[in-house]
């Protein structure tokens, strides 16, 4: 439900805010502005280069706001769930859109054979050395690692930092409720320490998904680059 919620927000937010668009924005027009222009010039232009990461954009900064709402969830009281913490999610988005997508691009502009010379083949390098380490290496690292580092590197900061909170918080509750009365002055500490672990969480959920933007973009320009 909440991935969902999720997609209907996005799509609301960009789809009001764009409605009616003025040469001096408002602020909701600038915060999406804000948001397409961060998207399309910090990461897709930085990682895909400036030739190539137009076709890009829309799938960047969709990426990046899907994560960032999803994990944002883990501020909102009552529901404080954020998606990303079932493991399959972060995973599915991998899986299923960027690593097919960032093989289907080099493929289609290199040739099959032309794509897996570039990705796997280093110039000037024993046959050996090339056939018994690299090329092994490098198809276990970019078709095994890479799309496993993109899901859990989002996953485990969502589980650990929402982990983390719940652990000070429920400390804190047993100190102020059923310790010796000498421990309860220690519940206030537990508290303080939950809230500044719950602001840290905030910029975490930022963090992960300009990270997990950034490493799409990053792979998607790997697969396009003449050399590697």
């Amino acid at each position: 439900m909440l991935l969902v919620l999720s997609v209907v927000i996005i799509l609301t937010f960009f789809l009001v805010t764009t409605r009616n668009l003025k040469l001096v924005p408002s602020r909701w027009q600038f915060a999406a502005e804000s948001v397409y222009d961060f998207g399309r010039n910090t990461i897709a232009r930085e990682q895909i280069g400036a030739k190539e990461f137009a076709p890009y954009v829309p799938l960047i900064v969709s990426i990046f706001c899907f994560v960032l709402v999803n994990n944002l969830y883990g501020l909102i009281p009552l529901v404080q769930f954020p998606t990303f913490t079932h493991s399959g999610f972060p995973a599915a988005v991998a899986l299923i859109i960027i690593f097919p997508l960032y093989h289907y691009v080099g493929i289609r502009k290199f040739g099959l054979k032309g794509y897996l010379r570039n990705q796997f083949v280093i110039p000037d390098v024993p046959k050996p050395v090339l056939w018994g380490l690299l090329i092994p290496t490098e198809v276990i690292l970019k078709f095994f690692f890479d799309p496993v580092n993109l899901a859990i590197r989002v996953f485990a900061a969502m589980f650990a930092g929402h982990l983390l909170v719940l652990v000070f918080t429920l400390g804190s509750e047993f100190l102020l409720l059923q310790a010796p009365i000498y421990l309860k002055p220690l519940s206030a500490l537990g508290f303080a320490l939950a809230i500044a672990l719950y602001l840290l969480e905030a910029l975490v959920q930022v963090l992960q998904a300009y990270i997990f933007a950034l490493l799409s973009a990053h792979f998607i320009g790997r697969a396009l680059a003449e050399q590697h």
